[in-house]
């Protein structure tokens, strides 16, 4: 039985009806403890549709099958002696089991400055960037950012001035506790009090001789979280769990130390502790961080929304994976699908997203009238075809790569856009694509691609630019110290800068205002680039990928080309995939778009996944993600909400209106007035051939070589600059500069005047005959791509005044303005 998203919801909310006599489960299911200070704190939830549903916190019976092994109390598992037991939860007549292995009682055991000192600290913001974190410290005293240089630290602590801050003989004095404690004046105020086990771990260090950290210390590998997944109601609170599992092989709960916090606090906050209070509906995650590894918990909320009566909502079968994706997420969310968009939606919006143009009005009529069931497919292998396919993703490509003519050379930016055009229009993979601007080497104006080069000309911002452009992550904090919001190191940082170490060039200089612009990229034989944290090269490596040997003469980037392109790649599919979801839904499953790291997770995890796979499994060939995108029921909806997914905005449930994009808009109005916009290059001021004659008349905005041009409606609706790899340079916020510019600026009134324009060539018409209802289907079909309705026609037909009347061009004039200042016509919908 094909069960729709809203018989699922239906079984959904019976299920949540039923949760209160459904299973039990404690978490962890399993514990091993291997030290005589282990510790862990077991939950107890509910069962939800075979996921953990609420959390259980009131009459629960606790009890162990051999106290001798290991003992609970209240949900706190204390190991007592070598051997196994069991730990079992009663809730009324239900029950659950705790696996527990006991080990290591008979050995000795320390307080480590890596493994538990370190963590108190960074717990308690001791090394935060507001306290001794800080790059000049506080008082005197300075810590590495959140504990990445152990090394340091330990010196600080422990040997800097005389080793003033730690007391042997009466650990109690030392200023390291003595101050966070309260017992000494402490600007920081209280962090611990005496009794805590944060005083008790590092009086111990200090009276065992304060060990310092060892390369042989374990460390973190990964961290897993309970509940990882739950669906929660509004009001709840959810105690999240951590262990840290390392290197030597044990695991331990970190919870009491671990840093957290909440991607969407719309839907639910965290505290401290791990306890995440519930807000509202949605899809929420919690990120717990710990010795520089990252965990995601996530929390569902479904909407309380009744089943909408029959016909009103989305029950059509799924087309590919991406409906059956979000269908099953609708489905958890409760949220019901708004139903198919019309074809006039469809055309338009199918236009503006898959080659930056709205349709014509002779393409809008053939569209609407076609009668085959096929129509939409067809329409979609079209616009996958169209010369302004690769006008659009040329453009798309050039802003990710920042083209950019005050950085760039005439002659080398126009080498650099033609090298992406000829890529785009060939079909060129994208792990191809990719590839040889990670690898090129040339003279630039025969090899566009080591532009590239000429605008990263360190290896710190090829190293940088890389990472943001083609696998979404931003490592540039990596850069001082350990990213305060993701696994990546300082070591990692500089073992993927060292890749890049022996690129250089000769020739020009890359100074925008000076110089031809030729210039030849290649790769030296030696030379290394010191890490300023240790003083030393950092040997060269990928980011999560295998460390390559100094002496290797091979160019290091071939290595960095094949890692970054590889299809297990867990960063590089899921980036370009997230790219492309984002161009045609407005939203990209991961935002921002190029905000790719553990901490900031997709409203759809399984989607993106998914589709990163698919992008995959088609060898990069991004159009098939695209047409499996167009094809998709869910980007087929229409944009008009119903009762109950109204405040949808991150799991498509509907189409979400935006407005178009700068260039498209400005080329929309220039398409609808046929009066074009001669664009002018101004890169380098002060040669007149340059400035006048880089773009010829008739160059739609999307064609643009770059960013370079002055044009004061582009820049007033957020074209992207194109200074820096991100997607932040380009802005879709609504200004008050942008409403005056279409009400009374120079480009709309100006294309309205023009001579020639559409509106006078309707004139002609009209004198020849044309009726006023066949001048006002020309309007809508040129602006809206659909045919008005009865009363909007009979409105505007009201207004018309007879044929040879000399209000009649000025009255036509005040009806294109009229709609294309209107909200349908600058939002793609």
């Amino acid at each position: 039985m094909i069960r729709t998203p809203l018989v699922l919801a239906g079984l959904l909310v019976a299920n949540a009806a039923a949760r209160a006599e459904g299973p039990i489960a404690a978490l962890p299911a399993e514990v091993s403890l291997r030290t005589p200070e282990s510790r862990q704190r077991l939950i107890v939830q509910e069962s939800a549709g075979g996921e953990a549903g609420r959390q259980v916190r009131e009459g629960i019976a606790w009890s162990s099958s051999d106290p001798a092994i290991a003992r609970v109390d209240d949900g706190l598992v204390t190991p007592v002696a070598d051997g196994r037991a069991t730990i079992t939860a009663k809730v009324g007549d239900r029950t659950a089991d705790v696996k527990v292995e006991v080990a290591g009682m008979g050995g000795p055991f320390e307080w480590s400055f890596r493994g538990h000192v370190e963590p108190v600290l960074t717990k308690q913001g001791c090394n935060s960037g507001a306290c001794h974190g800080a790059l000049a410290g506080k008082g005197g005293f300075r810590l590495s950012l959140l504990g990445y240089d152990p090394d340091a630290d330990f010196f600080n602590i422990v040997k800097q001035d005389r080793g003033r801050r730690v007391e042997f003989a009466d650990p109690g004095r030392s200023l390291v506790l003595a101050k966070p404690s309260g017992a000494i004046a402490h600007k920081g105020g209280v962090r611990f009090s005496t009794d805590s086990l944060e005083y008790r771990i590092l009086s111990r260090w200090i009276a065992a001789g304060a060990p310092r950290p060892t390369a042989d210390d374990p460390r973190v590998e990964r961290l897993e979280v309970a509940p990882e997944r739950s669906i929660q109601e509004v009001g709840a609170a959810q105690q999240v769990l951590v262990r840290a599992y390392y290197s030597d092989g044990r695991a331990e709960d970190v919870t009491r130390w671990v840093k957290w916090s909440s991607a969407d606090e719309s839907v639910c906050r965290v505290d401290d502790r791990g306890e995440a209070q519930v807000i509202g509906p949605g899809e929420g995650a919690v990120s717990a961080r710990f010795g520089s590894r990252l965990a995601i918990a996530r929390v569902t909320v479904p909407y309380k929304n009744e089943p909408p009566p029959a016909g009103v909502a989305d029950d059509r079968k799924p087309r590919n994976f991406i409906d059956e994706r979000i269908d099953e997420q609708l489905a958890r969310l409760n949220l019901p699908a708004s139903p198919a968009c019309s074809d006039a939606e469809f055309v338009r919006r199918a236009y503006v997203d898959a080659v930056g143009r709205i349709p014509t009005v002779d393409e809008s009529r053939a569209f609407l009238a076609d009668p085959s069931e096929g129509r939409r497919d067809a329409l979609i292998d079209r616009l996958l075809s169209m010369p302004e396919f690769v006008d659009y993703w040329t453009y798309k490509w050039s802003d990710l790569l920042t083209l950019n003519g005050t950085r760039l050379r005439p002659q080398a930016l126009k080498a650099y856009y033609e090298w992406i055009r000829r890529q785009v229009a060939e079909g060129v993979p994208w792990d191809r694509f990719v590839r040889q601007v990670v690898t090129a080497t040339g003279e630039s104006v025969e090899n566009g691609a080591t532009n590239f080069y000429a605008l990263s000309q360190s290896p710190e911002e090829m190293t940088e630019n890389v990472s943001q452009a083609f696998l979404g992550l931003s490592i540039a904090c990596a850069k001082c110290h350990d990213h305060p919001l993701e696994k990546w190191t300082n070591d990692q940082y500089y073992g993927m800068a060292s890749l890049f170490a022996r690129v250089r060039a000769k020739g020009w200089g890359g100074e925008g205002r000076v110089g031809d612009g030729l210039r030849t990229v290649y790769v030296a034989e030696s030379g290394e680039l010191v890490q300023p944290r240790t003083g030393k090269p950092r040997p060269p490596a990928p980011l999560d990928g295998e460390t390559l040997s100094f002496d290797d003469p091979a160019d290091r980037r071939e290595a960095l080309a094949r890692w970054l392109t590889a299809p297990e790649n867990p960063y590089f599919a899921r980036s370009i995939a997230n790219r492309v979801w984002a161009n045609f839904f407005g939203v990209g499953l991961v935002e921002k778009v190029d905000d790719m790291r553990a901490s900031n997770p997709a409203s759809n995890e399984t989607l993106l996944s998914a589709a990163a796979a698919f992008v995959v499994e088609n060898k990069f060939d991004l159009k098939a993600l695209m047409k499996a995108i167009l094809r998709s029921n869910a980007y087929q909806r229409t944009s008009k909400p119903l009762p109950g997914n109204e405040a949808d905005r991150r799991f498509y449930s509907r189409y979400y209106p935006r407005r178009m994009m700068a260039e498209v808009l400005h080329d929309a109005i220039v398409q609808v007035t046929e009066a074009p916009t001669k664009f002018e290059f101004i890169g380098f001021p002060g040669n007149d051939r340059e400035k006048t004659d880089f773009y010829p008349l008739g160059t739609r905005a999307i064609q643009l070589y770059d960013a370079a041009v002055d044009n004061y409606f582009l820049q007033s609706f957020g074209r992207n600059a194109r200074r820096i790899v991100c997607e932040c340079e380009r802005s879709d916020e609504p200004t008050m500069i942008q409403v005056l510019h279409l009400s009374n600026g120079s480009t709309l009134n100006e294309k309205l005047h023009a001579p020639g324009n559409r509106l006078a060539k309707l004139m002609k018409l009209r004198r020849a005959g044309m009726s006023p209802a066949a001048m006002v289907d020309d309007l809508y079909l040129a602006c809206l791509s659909r045919y008005p309705t009865d009363p909007e026609r009979g409105r505007l037909l009201d207004l018309l005044p007879p044929s040879g009347d000399p209000a009649e061009a000025e009255v036509l004039e005040d009806l294109f303005w009229g709609v294309m200042s209107s909200r349908e016509f600058l939002f793609n919908h």
